[in-house]
């Protein structure tokens, strides 16, 4: 066997067929030997779409049976005829190179269109190459090398139940990769919960990324101003390419950035994240909010002054926040709303808080997914300070007045002068057994009945567009540890999917008005009124 490296072996392929070798491809091909060399067996290589990375990791698969003829490699796609596509270029190389040539089996069986065996010293029960779909049956098979092609795209991520599914389909590959062996991951992310993420996605309770410990190759089509494949991808064709695919695909397949591909209406990258903790300061005799000092844009990164919130009293609140430099922002009201649910395993019972500033700046405070199972309430929610909540909190409920009691604990905590509860579809016994229950819990919150007539898609666009086209919605720390994002980022008018949280946060949204910033002060400043400034009229009239 003559001893040959990948860039060569690539090179060589690619003169057969005409055509010369990009950089991009040398630059793959290198890392992919390198890792290989030095003992990586876990690797991730993303890069934009035609860029050809799967017609290299082809040849790389033909490379590494041609170095050791004995090897088993798996490839999963997100459907078969995918993975069939990978396993067919494979073959054509072994036929055509004229450093394989030798490989092809005699036996027409052992050169199928989904898997085939070469010529190899050692006999073992699973071929060379098999191609199988994410969800078919790999239970009992065998492979030194797994290769993970294209298994996200949107048919198998564009839900969270999809891209559940997806990491427990994925997670069987530990099962079938032999002890020391291979697994490659080659695709682009199609949502901001990709499995392809550097960072834990804290909303779907991740503690670390799915491939975290993964060597990472990531070629975008423009790094650092440049083209990464200049020749067949000119500045003025990725333009078009931009304008043609919309702002996110964009940014997903070319860009390599986790966003959701579909164009959703309602974008988390709009929210202003900010952090910090509810708490009554005893020396100051009010109530605060304490934020740490990384509040920050969605997108933009920016840090500001940490917020602080004080009252006259524990139950009137009155809000202040120092925000870039701008002075104490008072916070002049707070909304809750609860749209309750006690169906299992369907519609969510969720709780929203909302604090407005002075000039209708919105502070989504909380978002509770309250439980519907009694044995699942816990007393986190009364705060510090609260005591007997446990005892307040117990499993021998009925899950009304279990939901109820914890509402009350965490309109309790963040101090809510009242609570609007939307009574469709339950009657008119559950405003009057939360009245019980924050009676119960000493909490002196106001419960107003709400009746929604209204198309809920309709409540929540007018609700949600003009605070975030705006970047007037902030959002705690705490919201982006629940479903809300999930569901912002799957929201589409009439679809099928969650959108529970989004309705009880537009209902919370909805009973705010809108407020315009005082001019008063400006218009002194600019003399069109002035305080010091008197005048005298005449009113003597001859009638």
């Amino acid at each position: 066997m003559i001893e040959i490296d990948f860039k060569n072996f690539l090179s060589v392929w690619n003169n057969m067929q005409n055509q010369t070798t990009p950089r991009v491809h040398l630059r793959i091909a290198h890392w992919l030997e390198t890792s290989w060399r030095n003992g990586d067996r876990r690797l991730l290589l993303m890069a934009f779409r035609s860029c050809g990375k799967s017609t290299i990791v082809g040849l790389f698969a033909a490379w590494l049976l041609y170095r050791r003829p004995d090897l088993r490699i798996l490839v999963l796609a997100a459907d078969s005829m995918l993975a069939r596509k990978m396993v067919r270029n494979v073959k054509r190389i072994i036929e055509r190179h004229p450093l394989t040539e030798g490989l092809k089996p005699e036996k027409p069986d052992q050169w199928g269109s989904d898997r085939f065996t070469i010529k190899r010293p050692l006999e073992l029960r699973d071929p060379s190459m098999l191609a199988r779909g994410i969800t078919s049956n790999i239970t009992g098979s065998r492979a030194d090398i797994i290769i993970c092609d294209d298994v996200e795209v949107p048919v198998t991520c564009d839900t969270a139940g999809k891209r559940e599914e997806l990491r427990e389909l994925l997670g069987e590959t530990d099962f079938v990769r032999v002890p020391g062996g291979t697994q490659l991951y080659v695709g682009t992310p199609h949502s901001w919960f990709t499995i392809y993420a550097n960072a834990a996605r804290t909303e779907i309770n991740e503690a670390i990324p799915f491939l975290d410990g993964y060597s990472r190759l990531e070629i975008p089509v423009i790094e650092n101003g440049i083209s990464a494949w200049p020749e067949r991808f000119p500045p003025e064709e990725i333009d078009s390419i931009h304008l043609r695919s919309g702002p996110n695909r964009f940014r997903s397949q070319m860009l390599l950035q986790p966003v959701n591909i579909a164009e959703g209406r309602l974008d988390p990258g709009l929210l202003v994240r900010y952090g910090g903790d509810l708490g009554l300061s005893p020396e100051l005799k009010g109530l605060y909010l304490h934020i740490s000092p990384s509040l920050r844009e969605g997108g933009g990164g920016r840090v500001h002054e940490p917020l602080s919130l004080s009252a006259d009293s524990p139950y009137t609140p009155t809000p202040t926040l120092p925000l870039g430099g701008r002075g104490l922002i008072r916070m002049v009201s707070a909304s809750a709303w609860w749209d309750p649910s006690f169906a299992k395993g369907g519609d969510s019972s969720v709780l929203a808080i909302v604090f407005t500033d002075e000039e209708g700046r919105r502070y989504l405070h909380n978002v509770t997914y309250l439980s519907v199972k009694p044995d699942h309430l816990s007393p986190p929610a009364c705060g510090r300070g609260d005591q007997g909540g446990r005892e307040f909190l117990n499993s021998n409920l009925d899950n009304a007045t279990a939901q109820c009691r914890q509402a009350a604990l965490t309109l309790k905590r963040f101090h809510c002068p009242s609570v609007a509860i939307e009574t469709n579809g339950l009657g008119q016994f559950l405003p009057s057994i939360l009245r019980r229950e924050l009676a119960r819990a000493h909490v002196p919150c106001a419960v107003v009945e709400k009746t929604s007539t209204r198309a809920k898609d309709i409540r929540i666009l007018e609700a949600f567009d003009v605070v975030l086209a705006a970047r007037l919605l902030h959002a705690h720390d705490s919201v982006y540890a629940t479903p809300f994002l999930t569901e912002m980022q799957e929201w589409r008018p009439g679809g099928k999917g969650r959108d529970d949280g989004l309705d009880a946060v537009a209902g919370a949204l909805s009973l705010e008005p809108v407020r315009v910033k005082r001019l008063s002060s400006v218009m002194r400043r600019q003399g069109w009124t002035s305080a010091s400034e008197t005048h005298t009229a005449d009113t003597r009239f001859d009638v």
